[in-house]
């Protein structure tokens, strides 16, 4: 490199970011918390989990959410929620699996945000989303099935984010030091603004 230490590549990042947050959207079992706490890390910027934010201001886990109110009034909550954090500046935003799926949210995201899908195949959500039990949408006779249905309808929306960066069966410093170099990319050629 040309000098530029780790610390001055970080902050050139967060000085083009501009304000803007970075979101991370894709499937429950994609990596977008634990990706995003460490992406948050390396830049030294705030990070938030929009679930755990919904959990926090409605004293209800998404799963009771989901069973008390039912999935449109739990997606009007996150549609909030996630407007509300967006706004509040640079940081790293974790959303839940469906909250991209809202045409609001994803125009509000293209005009104050920069998206980055966390891209995965079957087998390897299929294996995270196993060690929770507490995923509402796969409370089903076929969970496999549940999660390729939803990849078949969600992952041409998910296209529609800025970057794309593949998660898969490696250690989660790996895919957030993968993350950070395509948004480094990103920005520096411009594309970014």
């Amino acid at each position: 490199m040309d000098g530029e230490t780790a610390a001055d590549k970080d902050m050139s990042i967060r000085d083009r970011l501009d304000g803007r947050p970075i979101v991370l959207v894709g499937l429950m079992g994609a990596g977008k918390t634990t990706v995003g706490r460490r992406v948050a890390t390396l830049l030294s910027l705030p990070f938030v989990d929009s679930d755990a934010e919904i959990e926090s201001v409605s004293t209800m886990s998404v799963a009771e959410l989901f069973e008390t109110y039912g999935e449109p009034e739990f997606r009007a909550l996150e549609a909030r929620v996630i407007a509300r954090l967006v706004l509040e500046g640079p940081r790293v935003i974790a959303t839940g699996g469906g909250a991209y799926m809202n045409a609001e949210t994803r125009c509000l995201l293209a005009d104050k945000a920069i998206t980055v899908w966390l891209k995965a195949d079957l087998d390897t959500l299929m294996e995270r989303v196993a060690r929770r039990a507490d995923r509402p949408l796969l409370k089903a006779a076929d969970p496999r099935k549940v999660m390729r249905d939803l990849m078949d309808r969600r992952y041409p929306v998910y296209a529609k984010a800025d970057l794309t960066v593949t998660s898969r069966a490696v250690k989660r410093e790996v895919i957030a030091a993968e993350l950070v170099e395509t948004l480094e990319r990103h920005l520096r050629e411009g594309q970014g603004s």
